[in-house]
């Protein structure tokens, strides 16, 4: 089999040893070079020609993300970041997500040494999956919503909350792993600020879903925050789960709400997509909407099928929008999916569904 060849690319010569080493464990991988800037990193692909990149953020002469928006307009190729787990680093990784990176790998604690055949099992995973994947440059072709500014405290009359109606009221279910950040990005800008409330569960780790989710909330018309314990689930705003815990939906007698639970880790994810859909499932039924985005592996998929066999809608993203179709291409293969459609399309199709009375909402739809 045909090894994956690697160019490393970071300013830390220890990180480009660590990062050979760890690589080179891997009888599937190739590490065909190493470059301590991107402009060093330019000369190599031409000469080499690699399947996947990894790159840092923070370098000499050109940061890591200006090389890679040029890179990606001019010659677009799997791109893994590795960043450190921090809110500043959290930050630049989200936006290299945006550029098209496909995946990124976080150094704990600065420190790539350290739980190393942990580090290495994850990132020769991240590599293989990035070179199998279809990278693109951030979307320009979906049709966003002008976001007002955000007034503070009901500027001209005090906001009125309406208690959630179960049974009656629609909720949105949305999950997603490599490749979701942008994926849940381009749905989110689609959707006006009275959309039924959203509640996500993204791979991501603790320290990044906090700085995803204020990203989230700069370009949607909705309100996006990361989700509380016991928070009320309202029209008009998405809640992501916090990386550090599964999200629930659940019902307190009198509403909706979210419930964060400590648990331990569903499909080898914490948070798990199947955790909120089942949660979902069993407690909003069939006014929910299910939508399983872009992501490695198979979480969700189950959590689907339970959501559909409780009456409610349920979509996947088709395989040519996504960076890895194995989340939804699981579900779909287990008949888990109502619809397959690109992810330019999921939008529209969420608000027309969510515009249907409970009743009539289609639970077989064509794809």
């Amino acid at each position: 089999m045909q090894k994956v060849r690697v160019l490393i690319v970071d300013d830390s010569a220890l990180v480009r040893q660590l990062l050979t080493t760890m690589l080179s464990s891997d009888p599937a991988i190739e590490v065909v070079g190493v470059a301590a800037d991107p402009l060093i990193a330019r000369d190599k692909i031409k000469a080499l020609s690699p399947d996947v990149l990894t790159l840092d953020v923070e370098m000499p002469r050109m940061d890591g993300l200006t090389f890679l928006e040029n890179l990606m307009r001019l010659r677009p190729m799997p791109v893994v970041m590795v960043s450190s787990l921090t809110t500043a680093g959290a930050d630049v990784t989200l936006r290299a997500l945006e550029l098209g990176a496909v995946d990124f790998f976080a150094k704990p604690d600065n420190d790539l040494a350290n739980n190393l055949p942990e580090n290495t099992q994850a990132i020769c995973q991240k590599v293989r999956l990035a070179a199998a994947s279809r990278p693109k440059a951030r979307s320009t072709d979906v049709a966003r919503l002008e976001v007002p500014p955000r007034l503070s405290a009901d500027a001209v009359l005090p906001m009125t909350q309406a208690a959630g109606s179960r049974g009656g009221q629609r909720i949105i279910a949305i999950g997603a792993s490599t490749g979701g950040t942008e994926a849940i990005r381009v749905v989110l800008e689609a959707m006006p600020p009275d959309a039924p409330p959203i509640v996500i569960t993204q791979h991501i780790p603790a320290a990044f879903s906090g700085p995803f989710a204020e990203r989230m909330d700069k370009c949607s018309a909705m309100r996006v925050v990361e989700a509380r314990d016991g928070q009320p689930v309202q029209p008009g705003h998405a809640y992501i789960a916090p990386g550090s815990h599964h999200l629930l939906v659940v019902w307190n007698g009198a509403s909706y709400v979210c419930r964060l639970h400590d648990g331990p880790p569903v499909n080898r994810h914490k948070p798990s997509v199947d955790v909120l859909f089942r949660s979902v499932a069993a407690g909003v039924g069939a006014a929910a909407i299910g939508v399983l985005l872009t992501g490695m592996g198979d979480d969700g998929a189950r959590g689907l099928g339970e959501l559909r066999q409780g009456g409610a809608p349920t979509l996947v993203q088709d395989e040519a929008s996504s960076v890895v179709w194995g989340m939804p291409g699981a579900a779909f293969k287990a008949g888990a999916a109502d619809q397959v459609l690109p992810l330019d399309q999921i939008a529209s199709r969420i608000l027309a569904l969510s515009h249907l009375p409970i009743a009539a909402a289609p639970t077989r739809v064509a794809s």
